[in-house]
C-alpha cells in the first residue's frame, strides 16, 4: 500500500476550481484543469510515492506484474492494469463522441500502425488496441448526453420546433422511425456542407428561442433540450454536432448517480465533477464540438444507432459496513463508493476489505486513515492510495465527518 499521485490533464473545456479544490491547491488555477488520471495508461501514468522517492504506476506495474496485479487481473488481461480511474471536471462540454468495441479498437490500431501514423499524431484515432466501457460517478449534478433518443420522440421534439427548413429532415426520420432512420439523419447533419450547415443551424437556434418562448402556455416537454442546443450553438458557433445533439438523450446525474456507456454509445458531458472509470483506453471518435481531430467515417463505422433509455446507475449495498457497487458489465473494473463518519452518526466509522487484485482508493470529502499490515497511510481529500494484489486486509478509518472514498478494482469488487 503506497500513497498514488494523478496525473494533471489541462484541457479548454476544464474547470479552474474543482479539481485544484478537491486537491487543496490554490483556486482559481492558472490554467483550466479537466481530468486527474489515477491509473498505468502510458499516455499519462500516476505517480507512486516511495520512501526513496517516486515512480511511475507503469515501471512500478512492469517491474513486478505478479506482484502488483496477481494472478487473476494477469490471467484475464495479461501484465497490465487494465483499468484507469479519473476525476473529470467539465465547465464547459467535451466533445461528441464515442469509443470503439474492442474487436474495432484492435483492428483500428493496427491498421493505424501500418500506415505510420505517429501514436501522438492529432490525426490519431487509436492510441492503444483496447476498447473503452467507462462509468461516471457525479460528485456534483453532472449533465450529459447519451445515446440516441426514442425516434418518435425525437420527431415530436423536431416538429415542435417549428422550423420550416427543417420539415424534410422530421420527414425523412417520421418515414423511418428507427435506427436506419436515424443513421440517415445523422449521417446527413453530420456532413452537410457548409453553404447548407450556415443556412440551417442558426434557423434552428431560433426555433429553440420559439419554443422556449412559448413556457407560460405550456408544451415545453423538450425544453433541457432546447437549452441545451442553445448552450452548444453559442459554445462552438457553425459545428453539425450541434444538430446531432438534438437526436440524443439529455441526461441529468445527481451526486451519487452513475451513468454506464458502452461501446459505439454517443454521448458528450456538458458540465460538472465526476469520478470516471474506464478500461485502460484512450480511444476516443469524435464528431463535433470540439477543434480537436474529427473523423466522421470512422465515428460513422463504430457508432450504435439502436435507441436506448440510458438508466441513471445507483449503486447497490454491499456487505461491508458503508459501502456501495456501481454494477456494470464490464470486466475491466469495478468501482464502489464507501461513506463513513468519524462521529459514528448516521453511516459507521470503519470498514475493512481484502484485496483480490490491485486497487485505488480515492478520498473525495473529509479524510481516512488506511492501515494494511504494519503500513498506514492517511488519505486526505483528492489524494488516493494504491493497494498491490499481494497487499493484505486494508481497514479503513474515518477522521472526519461526511467522509467519502471511491474504491476500483477489477471485475466485480463485492464476492
Amino acid at each position: 500500500m503506497r500513497q498514488l499521485e494523478g496525473a494533471l490533464r489541462s484541457y479548454a473545456w476544464g474547470s479552474r476550481t474543482a479539481l485544484a479544490e478537491l486537491c487543496g491547491r490554490p483556486s482559481p488555477s492558472a490554467h483550466p484543469e479537466a481530468e486527474l488520471w489515477l491509473g498505468a495508461h502510458p499516455g499519462d501514468p500516476a505517480r507512486v510515492i516511495e520512501d526513496d522517492g517516486d515512480r511511475s504506476l507503469r515501471d512500478v506495474v512492469d517491474a513486478a506484474p505478479e506482484r502488483e496485479l496477481g494472478e487473476r487481473s494477469i490471467a484475464q488481461f495479461g501484465a497490465r492494469l487494465p483499468f484507469l480511474l479519473k476525476v473529470l471536471a467539465a465547465e464547459e462540454p467535451l466533445s461528441l463522441q464515442a469509443h470503439p468495441s474492442a474487436e474495432q479498437a484492435n483492428e483500428g490500431f493496427a491498421r493505424e500502425e501500418a500506415s505510420g501514423i505517429p501514436v501522438d499524431s492529432a490525426e490519431r484515432n487509436y492510441r492503444d488496441a483496447s476498447h473503452k466501457p467507462e462509468l461516471v460517478v457525479a460528485l456534483t449534478r453532472f449533465e450529459a448526453l447519451a445515446g440516441f433518443r426514442d425516434p418518435h420522440r425525437t420527431v415530436r421534439f423536431l416538429g415542435a420546433l417549428a422550423v420550416p427548413a427543417l420539415e424534410p429532415y422530421v420527414g425523412l426520420l417520421a418515414g423511418q422511425p428507427d435506427s436506419g432512420g436515424l443513421r440517415a439523419l445523422f449521417t446527413t447533419w453530420i456532413t452537410l456542407p457548409a453553404q447548407a450547415l450556415v443556412t440551417l443551424l442558426p434557423a434552428v437556434l431560433d426555433g429553440c428561442v420559439a419554443y422556449l418562448s412559448n413556457a407560460d402556455t405550456g408544451g415545453i416537454e423538450f425544453a433541457q433540450e432546447a437549452r441545451t442546443a442553445l448552450e452548444l450553438g453559442e459554445a462552438y458557433p457553425g459545428d453539425a454536432g450541434v444538430l446531432a445533439s438534438l437526436l440524443l438523450n439529455r441526461v441529468t446525474l445527481e451526486p451519487g448517480q452513475g451513468l454506464f456507456l458502452d461501446a459505439g454509445n454517443l454521448h458528450a458531458y456538458l458540465h460538472g465533477t465526476a469520478v470516471e472509470i474506464m478500461a485502460n483506453s484512450d480511444n476516443v471518435l469524435r464528431g463535433g464540438l470540439t477543434p480537436k481531430h474529427v473523423d466522421v467515417p470512422e465515428l460513422l463505422r463504430v457508432l450504435d444507432f439502436d435507441t436506448v433509455d440510458v438508466p441513471v446507475l445507483t449503486a447497490v449495498a454491499t456487505r461491508r459496513d458503508g459501502e456501495v457497487v456501481y454494477e456494470t458489465p464490464a470486466p475491466e473494473f469495478s468501482l464502489s463508493r464507501i461513506d463513513l463518519d468519524a462521529s459514528g452518526a448516521g453511516a459507521g466509522a470503519a470498514t475493512t476489505f481484502e484485496p483480490d487484485g490491485p486497487q485505488i482508493v480515492l478520498c473525495t470529502s473529509g479524510a481516512a486513515k488506511l492501515g494494511c499490515g504494519s503500513q498506514s497511510l492517511m488519505l486526505e481529500r483528492g489524494a488516493a492510495a494504491w493497494i498491490s494484489a499481494s497487499d493484505n486486509e486494508v481497514h479503513i478509518q474515518a477522521c472526519a465527518e461526511d467522509t467519502q472514498l471511491f474504491r476500483a478494482g477489477v471485475g466485480i469488487v463485492e464476492a
